[in-house]
């Protein structure tokens, strides 16, 4: 085992995690903007997509690092029947469910390890699902790939690993260790899972409905119901945000749609961009 991945097991992940959440709130103009100014340089922002090119005007790290974009920045794909990808970011996986286990790099991970729940685990067999990566340096906003309405929540504390391609390649199961919130939606062509996993150093996960929903108060696994509520997302509305980066994850049920063919794991993808397509 590498240096840097025994240190993945031995550093205090959500000491640091939560130390990183404090600094990033700091709103001290010469602190934020110094942290600002060198994560733009080390990272190589590009600012022109952003609302607010400058980045000083932010009244903190977090505020920067969730910068809204421009209206015209991601245009949405025009087939009305299109799926698109919910962020910016990178293609780590994409296919369908196997014996139920999704496969990623030669390791798997049940869908009940993931969505920690028997019956949902069971509308997912045999699923579509797309593993998408979002570095320090992507937007990250998290949008809807397709038209729908939310049922309900689920928070599920866990690890705080690394996502980094060089930590997932060796850790097992980090999708299905790491601290999670998973929604599920009602859409034209059946369910919906989409589940934002948090990382290292990712100050919250947050969603339009709840607000900060991770780091959880609780050690137990806790779910929302919103079934009697009509919050409805159409495609390409924001529907969450990380500070800092990590995962999401979207499964799709059996014959639903189909990904586009040219998807390759590795791949960058914007958001607004083609996914897939509605069967």
């Amino acid at each position: 085992m590498s240096f840097n991945l025994l240190l993945q097991y031995l550093l205090p992940k959500s000491i640091l995690s939560r130390l990183a959440a404090k600094i990033a709130s700091c709103r001290v103009p010469l602190i934020k903007n110094f942290i600002i100014e060198q994560f733009c340089r080390f990272y190589h922002i590009d600012m022109l997509d952003a609302l607010d090119p400058n980045y000083f005007h932010y009244s903190n790290f977090n505020d920067f690092f969730t910068r809204a974009l421009r209206p015209t920045a991601r245009p949405i794909a025009d087939d009305k029947k299109a799926i698109i990808s919910p962020v910016d970011g990178k293609i780590w996986q994409i296919g369908a469910v196997g014996a139920g286990a999704i496969i990623a790099k030669g390791k798997g991970f049940t869908l009940e390890q993931l969505l920690a729940d028997t019956k949902d685990a069971g509308h997912f067999q045999n699923a579509n699902f797309a593993v998408l990566y979002l570095a320090p340096s992507d937007y990250h906003r998290i949008h809807m790939p397709i038209d729908g309405k939310l049922c309900s929540m689920r928070y599920v504390p866990g690890k705080l690993f690394s996502v980094s391609p060089a930590v997932v390649d060796h850790i097992p199961d980090v999708f299905a260790r790491n601290e999670r919130v998973i929604s599920l939606f009602d859409t034209e062509v059946g369910k919906l899972a989409a589940i934002f996993v948090g990382a290292m150093i990712v100050g919250s996960i947050e969603t339009k409905w709840a607000g900060v929903v991770a780091p959880g108060v609780s050690k137990e696994v806790v779910s929302w119901s919103y079934d009697q509520q009509n919050l409805q997302f159409a495609r390409g509305a924001e529907i969450g945000q990380f500070k800092l980066g990590s995962t999401v994850i979207l499964l799709f049920p059996k014959g639903a749609m189909r990904w586009e063919e040219n998807l390759r794991p590795g791949k960058p993808i914007k958001m607004g961009q083609k996914l897939g397509v509605m069967s």
